[in-house]
């Protein structure tokens, strides 16, 4: 849900070739910030995110966003309140059952880890990733008073060195990314499952903007069963739809909402 940077071109960088915050090249004299931009075109610094070339692709909210998407999580899981309650996902809850207890998952974007912290409880083994430092340390602190163990991660998806061939499921729940991030994710999601493993997804529509329960307003943040046939195209698709249903998570997910839903297999 919350765990990702934004995109420049290859080569756009100062002398040494590193961005910085005031988009000058400080590095060398002794500013700290700044990732070097690599083939694919993607860089951040310190949690901000470069998004200028590509502000009309993904729309000035998503840009804004963007620019700092670690500042924008932290402050929303920074509430007392759970803002999307504290029970887990329906359908991740559903789909634990195809898993054998004790099995290794990864649930990227997890905020302050309702759902990872229940996968926990079942016996699975659980590593969860999110880019807001807030969520993970609530997180933390969750799994310790529920008594589970669980390995809980800050990190950019776009940055983090996603492990390879190493999970027996990946839970994406409500992740949403721009069009031109999730072409770069989706496919390290997938990677990281050993051969065999499921990848289990639940996300927003663009039949979602019709409803008031949540969710991005996006177009390009939405997803639909096409586009989540072509990300997920070398792997089998057990199941997957487009369907309406009842939200119950929390203040801003709560109502009817539309959503895709699917578990893909990778190939053995």
């Amino acid at each position: 849900m919350a765990m990702f940077g934004a995109r420049r071109r290859a080569g756009d960088t100062g002398p040494t070739g590193y961005l910085t915050s005031d988009g000058k090249n400080y590095k060398e004299n002794g500013g700290g910030c700044g990732f070097k931009i690599g083939a694919s075109g993607f860089a951040t610094c310190g949690g901000i995110a470069w998004v200028r070339l590509h502000r009309e692709a993904i729309g000035a909210t998503v840009a804004e966003n963007a620019l700092n998407p670690a500042a924008m999580w932290d402050e929303r899981f920074g509430k007392a309140e759970p803002v999307y309650g504290d029970e887990p996902n329906a359908y991740m809850r559903e789909q634990a059952a195809r898993i054998e207890r004790g099995k290794k998952l990864l649930v990227p974007g997890d905020g302050y880890g309702r759902n990872g912290i229940w996968l926990a409880k079942q016996g699975f083994e659980v590593h969860t990733v999110d880019v807001s430092q807030v969520g993970v340390e609530r997180a933390r602190a969750a799994a310790e008073k529920a008594g589970v163990k669980m390995h809980i991660e800050q990190a950019d998806a776009l940055v983090w060195k996603w492990p390879v061939s190493e999970f027996d499921a990946v839970f994406s729940i409500f992740f949403h990314m721009p069009s031109l991030m999730r072409a770069e994710v989706h496919p390290k999601m997938l990677a990281a499952l050993k051969p065999g493993g499921l990848f289990i997804l639940t996300a927003f529509t663009p039949g979602q903007l019709k409803f008031s329960s949540g969710g991005p307003k996006q177009l390009d943040l939405l997803y639909t069963a096409e586009i989540l046939k072509k990300d997920f195209a070398p792997a089998e698709v057990v199941e997957l739809e487009e369907v309406e249903v009842e939200l119950k998570e929390g203040r801003l997910h709560s109502g009817r909402g539309a959503v895709v839903q699917g578990v893909f297999r990778k190939n053995k």
